[in-house]
């Protein structure tokens, strides 16, 4: 589903975010992907959304070679790629529902569709009774599974997710999670990036962790040293 090869971003300003990365995800896998602040995770999602091009290397999501994408291929590329964002980036103009329809209303779908699908998206993340709120009235785990079916209605086979419990306790966290893995479970690629390496070592799941650009990890994370440390 997702692969680099030997791939590296260097901005106009000389910074290389990445170096020379190569790693292969397989469908329907899921993986955490971790490192400080800085390490490039950020910018390893961009490249997967073609909201970055790599500077060298090559990037092939779903059998496709982003290096050779137009520009009139990259809104297909994209509702193939469902992304859930720390921060939501919901619309508080319009209702629950309008906010996850966007997506559907973009690519074109009757009305009748958008909302067999969005009811469906909602009753998936437990959220079907709050269709007509403004979702500034709604909890902040609340608005983060608003994004997560906002991110999921158009059946994307992949989904990425940055930081999506940055901003939640230990027990929406767990929840938020729970719903990637039931997603994972049907068939979808599930890449996420976290901070919070405890939640990701009771997952059990592959991990790639980032340092200054370059992988340093791959595999499961090994258990914490006593005393400290990862």
């Amino acid at each position: 589903m997702i692969s680099f090869s030997q791939v590296s971003k260097r901005y106009p300003t000389g910074h290389e975010a990445l170096g020379g990365i190569s790693f292969d995800i397989e469908p329907a896998e899921m993986v955490f992907l971790t490192g400080h602040s800085g390490a490039g995770k950020s910018t390893l999602m961009k490249l997967i959304m073609l909201m970055e091009r790599a500077s060298t290397g090559q990037v092939i999501i779903g059998g496709r070679n982003l290096n050779r994408m137009r520009a009139s291929q990259i809104p297909f590329h994209r509702r193939q790629v469902g992304v859930v964002f720390q921060n939501h980036q919901l619309l508080f103009d319009r209702s629950v529902f309008e906010n996850v329809a966007l997506p559907l209303q973009v690519a074109g779908f009757h009305s009748r569709e958008v909302g067999r699908r969005v009811r469906a998206a909602l009753d998936k993340v437990g959220l079907l009774d709050k269709e007509k709120l403004n979702p500034i009235t709604l909890s902040g785990g609340e608005q983060q599974r608003v994004g997560i079916a906002r991110a999921v209605v158009n059946k994307p086979p992949l989904l990425l997710a940055d930081e999506p419990t940055g901003n939640l306790d230990p027990a929406l966290s767990a929840e938020i999670m729970k719903l990637f893995a039931q997603f994972n479970a049907v068939g979808v690629t599930v890449m996420i990036a976290s901070h919070d390496l405890a939640l990701v070592r009771r997952l059990r799941k592959r991990v790639l962790t980032l340092a200054n650009g370059s992988l340093v990890h791959d595999g499961l994370l090994p258990e914490p040293q006593v005393g400290g440390g990862v």
